[in-house]
């Protein structure tokens, strides 16, 4: 750990609540005025990809907590625990209970780009994986994600750490592209020899 990362626990640094209680699965309304953010939906690596996003309307009165660009969705079912920062939020947005919804408190000198990153590098992930319950489907309670450890480095690091990132996935993306194009080739060429060899 950095000497001058200051270590704390995730309910110091951020607000955290579950997400909207739907009480069924969620009913798609095309004309609705509500976006909810479903677990297809989002990915550690890419954040909320919004063009999936259903609309929907809410039955209860109480007006959610909406999400905004900076928060963070916290994946806490599955066979992976990971954290999204939300970046180009659309309006009037919640997301299913299987997230946490978490705000980085206004207080705390700490990027929420960063936060995600860190929940979802190994020593957050070895936490919550000794933490974990449940036999088939794993799950994390809330206590458990707000007593999280955290080691935050100062706001500057921190948004180098973000960039750097930033650059891996950029790279890893553009490298799977390279490969993805590369099969379709070589695919190319064993059904011109296929047909090649066919025709005789």
């Amino acid at each position: 750990m950095p000497l001058d990362a200051v270590r704390t626990v995730l309910a110091e640094v951020a607000q955290l609540q579950a997400g909207y209680p739907f009480r069924t699965t969620v009913e798609e309304v095309p004309d609705g005025d509500v976006h909810v953010i479903q677990m297809k939906d989002v990915s550690p690596d890419l954040g909320v990809e919004w063009s999936g996003v259903i609309r929907t309307r809410l039955a209860g009165r109480k007006q959610p907590d909406w999400i905004v660009d900076g928060d963070i969705l916290f994946a806490a079912k599955g066979a992976r625990f990971y954290a999204a920062c939300v970046a180009a939020a659309l309006p009037n947005a919640v997301c299913v209970p299987a997230f946490f919804h978490l705000r980085v408190r206004r207080e705390a000198a700490l990027d929420p780009a960063f936060l995600a990153w860190q929940i979802n590098q190994m020593p957050c992930q070895r936490q919550l994986l000794q933490a974990a319950e449940g036999s088939s489907l794993l799950n994390i309670r809330r206590a458990v994600l707000e007593q999280l450890i955290l080691a935050v480095p100062p706001i500057a690091e921190q948004r180098r750490i973000v960039a750097l990132a930033r650059l891996a996935v950029q790279e890893r993306l553009a490298l799977q592209r390279l490969i993805h194009n590369r099969e379709q080739q070589l695919q190319a060429i064993a059904e011109d020899l296929g047909a090649e060899a066919g025709s005789h």
